[in-house]
């Protein structure tokens, strides 16, 4: 989606928007090959999904292009798995521990390296904003399909998530423009279908299904591959830049979420 900004003048609502409908249009055309897996989930669990995930994509979208792939996806996937850790506690009943709260301490420490220690503008507050905002969204959504179960047809919770997203999202991506202005349309088409089919239609059921059948801490901690692999992308592809502080925050939220799998892998 970087690519695609640096192509046009697309917005995150915009993105996020053509996102969502692309995606349902794809899983609409593969559903009549899919058995269903399970029973149906409840109004409550299709419209609390679709609003964490409009949230989560939209707000990330946001932070990714205000302060970079880099920032955006380590504050978000960072922050993502202390917050859903806690909400687990809470809501679930699912026990913190010492890893848990270790991991929360080094999640805030991080955060606070990222914000204060920066000095080159690289880190912008708007961006750390929409990111943290975008990890809330994402637990809300992780939460939801560990409190629905694994019985859950994580299919139709898909559909119905990529649904309520586009139709929250379309008067915000209206007002944003819904058609991209660009010197190579073709390029933007080929950068959103491939959002569109691989980290949206394919991914996104798959999600849904591991993080219902496996503990809400558990399913976040797996995602720790997406901030190491996007800064590894967003320096080496993308020309950006990780300073010394903001490496340092990176390493601790990294960090913080290690102690987190590692307290999971000890539990039964």
């Amino acid at each position: 989606m970087d690519l695609a900004y640096r192509s046009s003048d697309l917005g995150p609502a915009a993105v996020s928007f053509w996102r969502y409908v692309s995606g349902l249009a794809l899983l609409l055309l593969v559903r009549p090959a899919v058995r269903p897996s399970g029973k149906q989930p409840r109004l409550s669990h299709r419209l609390g999904t679709g609003l964490g995930l409009t949230v989560f994509q939209t707000a990330y979208f946001g932070a990714v292009q205000t302060t970079g792939v880099a920032v955006a996806t380590i504050v978000t996937l960072g922050a993502g798995p202390v917050l859903i850790a806690v909400g687990a506690r809470l809501v679930l009943g699912e026990r913190l521990g010492v890893g848990g709260v270790a991991s929360l301490a080094g999640a805030l420490a991080g955060l606070s390296v990222l914000v204060l220690g920066d000095d080159t503008g690289t880190v912008r507050p708007l961006g750390m904003a929409l990111a943290l905002l975008s990890a809330a969204g994402y637990a809300v959504a992780t939460l939801l399909t560990r409190w629905a179960g694994p019985d859950q047809d994580s299919f139709t919770t898909t559909l119905w998530a990529f649904g309520i997203g586009a139709a929250v999202l379309l008067p915000l991506a209206a007002a944003e423009g819904l058609l991209p202005h660009t010197a190579d349309p073709v390029r933007v088409l080929v950068l959103l279908a491939y959002v569109a089919a691989v980290p949206t239609a394919l991914a996104y059921p798959l999600y849904f299904a591991g993080a219902a059948a496996v503990r809400a801490a558990t399913a976040s901690v797996v995602m720790l591959l997406e901030p190491v692999s996007a800064a590894v992308i967003a320096v080496t592809v993308l020309d950006e830049r990780l300073t010394p502080s903001t490496l340092t925050g990176a390493l601790l939220l990294l960090a913080a979420v290690t102690t987190l799998t590692y307290a999971e892998t000890r539990r039964p």
